[in-house]
């Protein structure tokens, strides 16, 4: 049960009235608070003067005073305050009051009960509303620390990107390297499945087949070509993904390349539509999208709406 930190009005003088109609005397009043652990500190005085000039002091005295120190207390009497208050809402033997007591002990015992109820009621409510508001607040830095990160994570992969612009005379390393940064894009957006892997003959040595990683978007599978070559993409080199490409059931493909394509290229894949989902990409596009921070999702969207419901598998977004 939660209380108050210190009695309100209402339950302190609630409290004064209910604690002498259920004990019969006034060294009860003493061990009912005893009982509910308070200090001699607080009942040692009053207990003395019970002893030694009975008269002087009712039990309603007793208990304001002693209600009166332990709730000018702070923390250090908490509980004792919890434990009186707990004491009195589970009493249930009315017939050890005197029995002209019973029936107002029974209503004054009923109606802290009902004050109580309502306080733990706001009580609980103002906790779960606090709790609430803690978890919305943690949601939101956690929502913006995912995408500080995402931000971060983006920049930094345009600024390998970039660098690979200087690296005119090592192109097999830039390639390599430019694979890695366009899977770290796809990874960051959550598509990246694999990145580039080797397929080997169990019959024969070396390699038979490398693909340059494999994403999935919007519940299919893409295997992912990139190049990065002087001229524009023809249909000699788009020719060995789309064998690969048939080659996998269901997959389709995305290719992206440096220098654009040439009318060709893009006419045989407009012709494969027919039967398999290819979309082309430049890197250009890709350089456009980093530096704007803008959207690989929506990006892709576009391009297989453009392939799927135009028939046309290379629509450049630079806006």
């Amino acid at each position: 049960m939660e209380s108050e930190y210190h009695y309100p009005p209402e339950i302190f003088n609630l409290l004064v009235d209910t604690i002498p109609l259920l004990c019969r005397s006034k060294n009860d009043v003493i061990i009912f608070f005893k009982g509910a652990g308070v200090s001699g500190v607080h009942l040692n005085d009053l207990q003395k003067k019970v002893q030694v000039s009975r008269e002087s002091i009712n039990k309603y005295e007793i208990s304001r005073t002693v209600l009166q120190r332990i709730n000018e207390k702070g923390d250090s009497e908490l509980r004792t305050r919890r434990e009186v208050i707990k004491r009195i809402v589970e009493f249930e033997e009315f017939s050890t009051c005197w029995p002209n007591d019973q029936m107002k002990a029974k209503g004054c015992v009923a109606e802290l009960r009902k004050i109580v109820n309502v306080k733990d009621s706001f009580t609980k409510m103002n906790h779960e509303r606090k709790r609430e508001k803690e978890t919305r607040v943690a949601e939101r830095k956690k929502t913006t620390d995912q995408k500080n990160a995402k931000r971060r994570e983006i920049e930094n992969l345009k600024q390998e990107l970039f660098s690979l612009f200087a690296m005119e005379s090592e192109p097999h390393k830039r390639g390599k390297q430019l694979e890695k940064v366009l899977n770290g894009l796809f990874r960051v957006y959550g598509v990246l499945i694999k990145e580039d892997f080797k397929r080997k003959s169990p019959d024969c040595p070396g390699v038979i087949e490398q693909i340059d990683g494999i994403v999935e978007f919007e519940g299919n599978i893409y295997i992912v070509e990139m190049k990065w070559v002087k001229e524009s993409i023809g249909v000699d080199k788009i020719a060995p993904h789309l064998v690969r490409l048939f080659n996998r059931g269901d997959a389709r493909a995305i290719f992206i390349t440096s220098n654009g394509y040439t009318e060709p290229a893009i006419a045989e894949c407009r012709e494969v539509l027919s039967q398999k989902t290819i979309i082309l990409c430049t890197l250009q596009e890709i350089v456009f999208l980093l530096e704007k921070q803008g959207d690989l999702i929506q990006l892709l969207k576009h391009k297989v709406s453009a392939a799927t419901g135009d028939k046309e598998p290379f629509i450049e977004v630079i806006t």
